[in-house]
């Protein structure tokens, strides 16, 4: 087995490229991204996040995605050779829970180890024209950058394996986790599986203290070498020099290491939901939009939405990413509160591995979904507080509510309308302060029910018209933006 992982890992060809693909997952992703003062973004550096996902033999599948920086070779590297160390025989039903901690254990370090294996020559070229043992010329500077380039780097990774229909979670850093199911008493729960590596992570920081490390500076630094994570793949410099970076200097041995937190088993038997696995850059996106308190539900809900709308789990994936990129990009020109911390965002990597979740089909109606519909609302560019600068949910008939953990958050009011009511329009405020509710049943809400309560009758084509009037919410709209068109028409704000 030895002999043929050497083989496969030193052939050009990657190995992975024969391994089946599970199609019960999608991945969407979308590069860093600045903007300048008008409001144009442009990309600052290729996409560096990677992922996979695979499906092995004896009921195993393998997930993961990897936040790069500095470069996307430690992502890369990583997902093909954890991927080696994982799916060539190695587990199988038979192995206990501590079996799986200790294979996942060490198929970290090897990934690690190997790594370095791979810059060594490059490591002691540069460490040689470092020492002054060559002519520090133009031609000499040159080598060092190119050195640098090929050396630097580092990637953060959550690993997902389902193996005999109980799943483990693997992660190195500060990537992120959620599995939502559906409990029995018919509720969706959200549950956020482990604490990111961070620098406010208490665990991490009595663990760096335990070596010697300034603990309180690390939590006022907020960052070590340029990342806000305290466990990471690569990234040389605080591996083997981290000795001469002041936060570190202290440390009796290495700091920033590289093992996995591991999480599981936990059953999927019966479990009807959803996994989701993101990167770092998502998760910061949605947190620097709308505040850090409701991102796991919100990202749930935008999931939902998807799922109940489109056919195809790589457009689920995909269409939640550009959702939060909007929605990022809406803060920053709206400049209010929260915009000056959208002036960027990092790559954004989604992966969603479903659970006996069904997807949406051709005949399938929103009075019939039970599901949350985000809509896209403008923001204002004003600096007021108007109730009318929101981002609106149009919230479907369903008796099903969100929990985060073990306490309850329903994402429907009071009184849930039943499948022959009106859905209910869930308005939260941009600044993550105030929310507010009104149900276009009654009289004098913001939105009006065309339809009252008859069931949507779909097209040939398989769609609704539409039955939410927004012409009242568009002339509140109005009334903030008197250098906007009129929105009497019902058209809205382009």
């Amino acid at each position: 087995m030895a002999a043929q992982r050497r083989m496969l890992m030193q052939s050009h060809q990657s190995w992975t490229d024969d391994l089946p693909s599970c199609q019960m997952c999608g991945v969407g992703t979308a590069p860093n991204c600045v903007y300048s003062p008008d409001s144009k973004g442009s990309q600052a550096h290729p996409m560096e996040d990677g992922h996979l996902r695979f499906r092995g033999e004896d009921g195993c599948f393998l997930y993961g995605v990897f936040n790069g920086y500095d470069g996307s070779r430690v992502a890369n590297f990583a997902a093909q050779r954890l991927t080696a160390e994982l799916l060539l025989g190695q587990l199988n039903s038979s192995h206990t829970d501590k079996d799986v901690h200790r294979i996942l254990t060490q198929a970290f370090d090897v990934v690690e180890r190997s790594f370095f294996e791979t810059i060594d020559d490059a490591l002691a070229e540069k460490a040689l024209l470092d020492d002054g043992l060559s002519p520090q010329n133009q031609k000499v500077q040159e080598r060092l950058k190119d050195l640098e380039q090929e050396v630097s780097g580092g990637a953060t990774a959550v690993v997902a394996l389902i193996l005999d229909n109980k799943l483990y979670i693997a992660n190195v850093g500060t990537n992120r986790a959620l599995l939502c199911k559906s409990s029995v008493d018919g509720q969706n729960q959200v549950l956020q599986i482990g604490r990111p590596h961070s620098t406010d992570n208490e665990d991490e920081l009595q663990r760096l203290a335990a070596l010697g490390v300034d603990a309180a500076r690390v939590r006022q630094a907020g960052q070590i070498a340029g990342q806000s994570s305290v466990r990471r793949l690569g990234d040389y410099r605080v591996k083997f020099n981290y000795s001469e970076i002041d936060l570190l200097s202290a440390a009796k041995s290495r700091p920033i290491i590289a093992e996995p937190e591991i999480h599981g088993s936990q059953s999927l038997e019966g479990v009807t939901g959803f996994l989701l696995l993101m990167s770092e850059g998502l998760i910061n996106a949605l947190e620097s939009a709308h505040g850090p308190e409701q991102v796991n539900q919100e990202i749930v809900a935008m999931v939902a939405a998807e799922l109940a709308q489109q056919t195809n789990l790589e457009a689920v994936a995909q269409s939640v990413v550009e959702r939060v990129k909007r929605l990022h990009h809406d803060v920053y020109v709206s400049g209010r509160q929260r915009a000056p911390y959208c002036s960027r965002h990092e790559d954004m990597t989604l992966l969603i591995r479903t659970l006996n979740y069904p997807l949406a089909d051709a005949v399938h109606t929103p009075t019939h979904g039970g599901r949350i519909y985000p809509v896209s609302v403008p923001y204002s560019n004003s600096q007021s507080t108007s109730k009318t600068s929101v981002t609106l949910s149009l919230v479907m008939p369903s008796q099903n509510t969100l929990t985060n953990g073990t306490n309850t958050a329903s994402t429907l009011e009071e009184g849930t309308p039943t499948p022959s009511q009106s859905p209910t329009a869930t308005l939260q405020s941009t600044n993550n302060q105030t929310q507010s509710s009104s149900s276009s049943s009654g009289d004098g809400g913001l939105f009006q029910s065309q339809r009252g309560n008859q069931v949507a009758q779909p097209d040939e084509t398989g769609r609704v018209p539409p039955y939410v009037d927004f012409s009242q919410f568009y002339r509140l709209w109005g009334s903030d933006h008197s250098d906007s068109q009129s929105t009497q028409g019902g058209l809205g704000p382009q």
